[in-house]
């Protein structure tokens, strides 16, 4: 059987992975790679099949248990971390000498271009070491308005965001999981109102 390590686990996209997962009766054996152990339990209950590991990006001494026997991770940047060297270089060398098979790396749209962002930088770690690799490169999701923008929205009732050249992607992370029929950004704001008052 095969080994996943999910990071983020705890957060809005990977606990929507660890959904999909199950979900799709995954025949995986799926490691959340977490901060506490015991608070990633509570949040994250879903199936009692689910292992959890301690990981910290901020400590490379956590990779090597983490990645013990794992084939395949799922990788997400923290917002905080913006240091690819630092902290992404020794991890995915890690990952590289404990035979890491495939990475999924949720990236933004434009990384490619963009030599500025952390993502394009990790990106090019990643076909340096020589992995196998998708690069998830989604525009904006929806769920960041009930979330990171949220405080914003509710004080100033305005959000800024960056300026793109061209109309940036918004989408709903679990429709870009499953497929579903994307959700339009007013359907999403019905839908999730009562968070905005």
């Amino acid at each position: 059987m095969s080994k996943i390590l999910i990071t983020g686990a705890t957060g809005n996209v990977g606990r929507e992975v660890i959904r999909f997962l199950l979900k799709k009766g995954s025949p995986h054996d799926i490691t959340l790679g977490v901060r506490d152990t015991a608070t990633a339990r509570r949040l994250v209950a879903e199936d009692r099949k689910l292992n959890f590991v301690n990981f910290y990006f901020e400590n490379p001494a956590t990779f090597r248990k983490a990645l013990h026997k794992v084939d395949r991770v799922f990788l997400l940047r923290p917002p905080n971390i913006s240091d690819t060297e630092k902290h992404f270089r020794p991890l995915v060398s890690e990952m590289k000498d404990k035979m890491v098979n495939q990475v999924v790396f949720l990236s933004v749209q434009g990384a490619e271009k963009s030599k500025v962002i952390p993502h394009n930088r990790i990106e090019s770690l990643i076909i340096e070491y020589g992995m196998e690799y998708i690069f998830l490169r989604p525009g904006y999701f929806m769920q960041n308005l009930t979330t990171t923008l949220l405080p914003d929205i509710i004080k100033r009732r305005q959000i800024f965001l960056p300026r793109f050249q061209s109309q940036p992607e918004i989408s709903d992370f679990y429709e870009q999981l499953t497929g579903k029929q994307p959700t339009s950004l007013r359907e999403f704001i019905e839908r999730e109102k009562e968070k905005f008052s």
